[in-house]
């Protein structure tokens, strides 16, 4: 009996956890259908200081937004890239908007052996629209590699550390990827952000829905040979 309790348990844990990829997948595709919305719908102005505690991912990650005002004349911040053009750096720059707060603006790509201050064009001090992505500050690192500030190595876009160690004060707790029009290259490229989702859960819910049918097979098997083998009272 204990092993058919154990074959009950697996088979109902295994139908939980593939309705619940089932219940992720719905997720997911709903998530993906709001991003591809997002990413070509008009742009709407950057979220100021009162909007700063309610933004999320759900919410506001992919959203197209505008920004009036100028490029401070503070140093850029390169940070790890990986795109279809090769490795090389994401250049970000810190932008003061008309509406008083500052917000680290992604100008675009430079590949490695473009990182010189003196192979892309000058903004500092330059008024500015820019248009692009709202993304969320990327804290830490990247994986297995973590920021050394110190160092000027930057594996992710972390808002808050490099507002600290280029002394920036307070910067919102998002960054903007410039699109081509206010990035058009050659160096840097803007409108290079890569939005893709991983979407394996249909093959986990199957994978997981699997195992219970298997598992009440084995239920089964069990208990008919148990009632089988039973002999008859005397």
């Amino acid at each position: 009996m204990v092993f058919a309790s154990v074959l009950a348990l697996v088979a109902l844990v295994a139908a939980g956890l593939g309705v619940w990829q089932v219940q992720r997948r719905s997720w997911k595709l709903d998530l993906i259908a709001r991003v591809e919305a997002r990413i070509h719908a008009e742009p709407v102005a950057a979220p100021g200081p009162a909007q700063w505690p309610t933004i999320d991912a759900d919410g506001a990650e992919y959203r197209r937004v505008a920004l009036q005002g100028r490029y401070l004349d503070a140093p850029e911040t390169l940070t790890m890239a990986v795109t279809e053009r090769g490795p090389g750096f994401w250049v970000m720059a810190p932008f003061r908007s008309d509406g008083g707060f500052t917000v680290l603006v992604n100008r675009g790509f430079v590949p490695e052996d473009r990182r010189g201050a003196e192979q892309r064009r000058r903004v500092a001090g330059e008024q500015a629209r820019v248009v692009g992505l709202l993304r969320l500050t990327e804290p830490a690192g990247g994986f297995l590699r973590y920021n050394d500030p110190a160092a000027g190595r930057w594996y992710s876009r972390d808002v808050a550390a490099i507002a600290t160690a280029r002394g920036l004060g307070e910067l919102a707790p998002y960054f903007v990827d410039a699109d081509t029009a206010s990035e058009p290259g050659p160096l840097p490229q803007g409108g290079m952000t890569q939005v893709s989702f991983r979407n394996t859960h249909l093959i986990y819910a199957l994978t997981w829905f699997c195992l219970a049918l298997m598992s009440l097979a084995g239920l089964v098997f069990v208990l008919r040979g148990k009632a089988g083998g039973e002999a008859p009272a005397s």
